[in-house]
């Protein structure tokens, strides 16, 4: 019965000088574990390495699909907090700007919606390509899970007038749009 090497040469997937290098190479690891410059593994030991690597391997995969599952349930979270407390801004004639990654962008909302947003009664928050009104503490709530799901949240402050301030006789006049 031919060996495999010589199988493997009559179908021409292996040829002489490969298979005089394979002999050689054999042979000097042989050598070397005589002479004890390469230490033999057992195979117990092998055995052992490669099902701690495995295991190590199994528990990197588990904490990555259990972040994954995490992931997915703060943003299921956010979505049925939107979903139940969003302001309707159907009527919306004024346009508000805010600003997203970077880009100024504009919603539609009432005159009074409006008003509560410069106060910081209600909020701006991403919801899928769009954005929808809620109102601040249900922001509040959003914002501990994803920081970036609130686009607009002023915060609600006094109207106290610092007394450094040097355009405190200036007001702001409230028609002011940008």
């Amino acid at each position: 019965m031919p060996s495999l090497q010589d199988q493997l040469m009559k179908a021409g997937l292996a040829d002489q000088k490969k298979a005089r290098r394979a002999k050689q190479q054999k042979r000097e690891e042989a050598n070397k574990a005589k002479r004890g410059e390469i230490e033999v593994e057992d195979p117990a030991e092998r055995a052992r390495r490669q099902r701690a690597e495995q295991a190590e391997a199994d528990r990197q995969r588990e904490a990555q699909r259990k972040a994954e599952r995490e992931k997915k349930e703060i943003a299921a979270q956010i979505r049925q907090m939107i979903e139940q407390s969003r302001i309707d801004r159907r009527d919306g004639d004024v346009a508000f700007q805010f600003v997203q990654a970077k880009k100024i962008k504009k919603a539609y909302v009432t005159a009074k919606q409006q008003r509560q947003l410069e106060r910081g009664q209600i909020a701006i928050v991403a919801f899928d390509d769009s954005y929808e009104l809620v109102p601040t503490v249900v922001a509040e709530k959003i914002r501990q899970r994803d920081e970036a799901a609130v686009l607009l949240l002023n915060e609600r402050g006094s109207n106290e007038v610092d007394e450094d301030d040097p355009y405190k006789d200036f007001p702001i006049p409230d028609d002011l749009m940008w």
